[in-house]
């Protein structure tokens, strides 16, 4: 293969393999996706050709065409004939897709997208509080009581007490049947709970408050209340996102 001098800019974009990834274009397609939500490759403008792609990252064409249809199907770029492969504008990426949320909560310093996250699975849990407290049996209730009370005894291990509040969040979810729905929070859940930026301050006062909050959904759904059970859900979510988010001494708001 012949090979297609760089240009200084595209030679320090390039990405230094320290060590030559197993699945080059699954690294090739991650380091794209990047690439396009920093604006290295921005909306409207032309992915750089084959050529300089093989270039760029060492492989070969058909590592670049796997890299570029996964593009595709995460909605990044489109191929038109005549003009080449083209970045698309971001209302029309996949947001439930792994890479393209990540890239995008790592490059939004406003924390807009988790706001829009938060704001989305306060709307679905929510719902399925309202349904869960309609359908809710005795087997449901004790198990949210427990739940409940385990956290209380968590409240001073914040990493325990995460793994309970999952629980309890789920618990309530697989109570309202709505299967797409739980799908989608645990979906965007598994995505961001390992960020930093999401989880923020998770501390003792955190862990005792957000308890709270989980006491009064339990208390609701245990006495088939849909529409309190639904407004203690989204004051819970409400109010746990909004000490997460802040930083410390700086309350803020949810984005609606």
């Amino acid at each position: 293969m012949t090979a297609v001098p760089q240009s200084s800019a595209e030679a320090s974009e390039a990405p230094a393999w320290s060590r030559r990834p197993a699945n080059l274009a699954a690294a090739v397609t991650a380091e794209l996706v990047e690439r396009i939500v920093r604006g290295v490759h921005p909306s409207g403008s032309p992915l750089p050709p084959e050529p300089v792609l093989c270039e760029t990252f060492s492989v070969s064409r058909t590592v670049v065409r796997e890299a570029v249809k996964v593009l595709q199907e995460k909605g990044l770029v489109q191929v038109r004939q005549g003009a080449g492969t083209m970045v698309t504008p971001p209302a029309m990426w996949n947001m439930l897709d792994e890479l393209v949320l990540g890239a995008t909560i790592a490059e939004d310093e406003s924390l807009a997208i988790l706001d829009h996250l938060v704001a989305t699975r306060r709307v679905l849990e929510s719902d399925m509080a309202n349904v869960a407290a309609r359908l809710a049996n005795a087997e449901v209730i004790d198990q949210l009581r427990a739940l409940v009370e385990r956290m209380d005894e968590l409240v001073d291990d914040p990493a325990s007490y995460q793994e309970e509040d999952r629980a309890f969040h789920d618990t309530v979810m697989q109570a309202s049947e709505n299967r797409i729905g739980r799908a989608v929070v645990r979906s965007l859940e598994r995505q961001v709970i390992n960020s930093a930026r999401y989880m923020g301050r998770t501390g003792r006062a955190f862990c005792v408050a957000s308890n709270h909050g989980h006491r009064r959904i339990y208390e609701r759904i245990a006495a088939h209340d849909p529409k309190g059970a639904a407004e203690a859900m989204f004051t819970h979510i409400t109010e746990a996102w909004v000490v997460r988010r802040s930083g410390p001494g700086e309350p803020t708001r949810l984005r609606r």
